[in-house]
């Protein structure tokens, strides 16, 4: 299902760009997604994106987006299920498996369309989801290139960066919440974002400001995931899967990252065989507004123009097995 709308942006490229709602399966659920159509009659390039740790789409990727789209590229930005205006039951529920399900859907759901060219679709990925880009990018050959932005690489680092004091809170809940959903209990939750020393996934000094700074007035947010995820996270290191991806792949990093520890994230993306790092002087959510969220959308329009040029000819879409 689909409707169309203007972007609202006070820029003329960007206002000529066409959003629409859209909505795709994966599972026995739908994801629900925004459309941004460039003008031109030629199909474009596609970049498909969703955001972090129980985030939401309104949380700045529409800025994102804008700013690609009035670049010449296509952009899918798409909630997980169980989060935003995507379906899935419970509500808040963040499994990682289903997530990157969630990613093989958008691709699949990009490249069937007729008005985007399903032969250069690109991934983009920021903090949990910059994870998720690099196992997509790595496990699917057809993408063309890749930006993992404040990326979530390895959960023994991030762990360690969060303080024994909050492992222990967060990992009490954790295991309630793990035991309870096997006897059918309803979730028991963790908060996402907490001040300091608290029982949260992120609670570093300048978590709680930079995870507001994200979201509109109007933003109806649940600052809270079931808590077994906690469980998960510490077991994935989705940055060892970096030396798998052959097509180019920016790594933009968060030199004083509180979450996602930039040391870590750079040891992985040095193994990318094409890969491209970016280093910026913020915190990990610094990137998403004002100063610094212009020079790092600058820095991955450039890559993008360079390996994925919006007027190159089209090249037939891959046959797939039937």
């Amino acid at each position: 299902m689909e409707y169309g709308s203007p972007v609202s942006s006070s820029d003329a490229a960007v206002d000529a760009c066409k959003r629409l709602d859209v909505d795709f399966e994966s599972g026995p659920d739908r994801c629900a997604a925004w459309l941004y159509l460039p003008e031109g009659s030629e199909p474009p390039p596609v970049v498909v994106m969703a955001h972090g740790l129980g985030a939401v789409r309104e949380m700045r990727l529409d800025a994102y987006a804008e700013r690609f789209c009035s670049a010449g590229y296509a952009c899918l930005v798409f909630d997980y299920r169980h989060f935003g205006a995507s379906g899935g039951e419970p509500r808040q529920l963040l499994d990682i498996d289903r997530q990157l399900a969630d990613w093989r859907a958008a691709l699949a759901f990009a490249r069937s369309r007729e008005d985007v060219d399903p032969a250069r679709v690109v991934v983009w990925g920021t903090s949990f989801s910059g994870g998720h880009a690099i196992v997509t990018a790595a496990d699917d050959g057809e993408v063309v290139a890749a930006i993992s932005q404040c990326p979530f690489t390895d959960g023994i680092a991030s762990a360690l960066a969060t303080g024994p004091r909050t492992s222990a809170k967060v990992g009490a809940l954790a295991i309630r919440d793990a035991v309870g959903s096997l006897a059918g209990r309803p979730p028991v939750m963790v908060a996402l974002a907490g001040p300091p020393g608290s029982a949260a996934l992120m609670s570093a000094p300048d978590v709680e400001a930079g995870y507001r700074a994200l979201m509109p007035a109007d933003l109806a947010f649940r600052n809270e995931v079931a808590a077994r995820v906690a469980l998960q996270i510490t077991r994935r290191r989705p940055g060892r899967h970096a030396a798998r991806v052959r097509c180019p792949i920016l790594f933009c990093v968060c030199e004083a990252d509180s979450v996602a520890p930039a040391r870590a994230t750079r040891r992985h993306a040095r193994k990318a065989p094409r890969g491209e790092i970016r280093l910026y002087p913020e915190g990990h959510f610094d990137i998403y507004v004002g100063d610094a969220f212009e020079r790092v959308v600058a820095d991955q329009l450039t890559f993008l123009e360079q390996h994925v040029p919006v007027g190159a000819p089209r090249v037939p879409a891959p046959r797939r097995p039937a």
